[in-house]
């Protein structure tokens, strides 16, 4: 079973180790100093399923890396440190002073930042703005307290940018927002969506 999961960074040791992304703008965009980011698909034999990102916002392709020709590997939440945050060249940015605040709670759950922000921060490539959304995953191998989950909706709410926050289950993930809302959600799986009301054992619905 691959140990990347959904929206790691990964940085590959050459071009050969990426297939399949057709855009033209990939070829003059993308080079291996720059991390392709774990997208949801089924894996093909060593064959990891990324996404590429361009300088703007429009320009995404996705594609495939050669699981062998990984090089280093970024989690979400290995760029949550507060003291991380506090150093980046971002700090001013209001996704960053969000994602600070956040960082100066504690939580009992691991917790990181995807999207644009943790791209940035990842790499120092200035692809956020200070309107950029904070984009937020919380890792929940298992159920937690609706409660604390509430708490936590309420402080990103209060944030100075807007803030999305993804649940991952041993599943897919799902929307919190949407859960607390409707209390079914559409899981996203390397399969496909699924509508379910129990994102830890969606199959009780089928």
């Amino acid at each position: 079973m691959s140990t990347f999961r959904p929206h790691d960074l990964l940085w590959l040791a050459d071009r050969s180790a990426l297939e399949g992304a057709g855009e033209e703008w990939v070829a003059g965009q993308w080079r291996p100093a720059l991390p392709v980011v774990v997208r949801r698909d089924v894996e093909r034999e060593g064959r990891i399923p990324v996404g590429i990102r361009g300088m703007r916002r429009e320009q995404r392709a996705a594609g495939w890396a050669n699981a062998a020709g990984v090089k280093r590997v970024v989690s979400p939440e290995a760029l949550a440190s507060r003291e991380a945050l506090l150093h980046s060249p971002f700090v001013s940015m209001p996704p960053v002073q969000g994602a600070i605040q956040l960082a100066s709670h504690q939580w009992p759950w691991v917790w990181g930042i995807t999207g644009s922000v943790g791209y940035a921060l990842a790499t120092e490539v200035p692809v956020l703005h200070a309107e950029s959304d904070l984009d937020l995953l919380i890792r929940c191998p298992e159920p937690q307290e609706m409660e604390t989950l509430v708490e936590w909706q309420a402080l990103t709410a209060r944030l100075l940018c807007r803030a999305d926050t993804q649940i991952e289950t041993p599943y897919g993930g799902f929307a919190l927002a949407e859960w607390l809302r409707e209390g079914r959600v559409l899981l996203k799986t390397s399969r496909g969506p699924v509508l379910t009301s129990n994102p830890w054992m969606p199959e009780d619905d089928v």
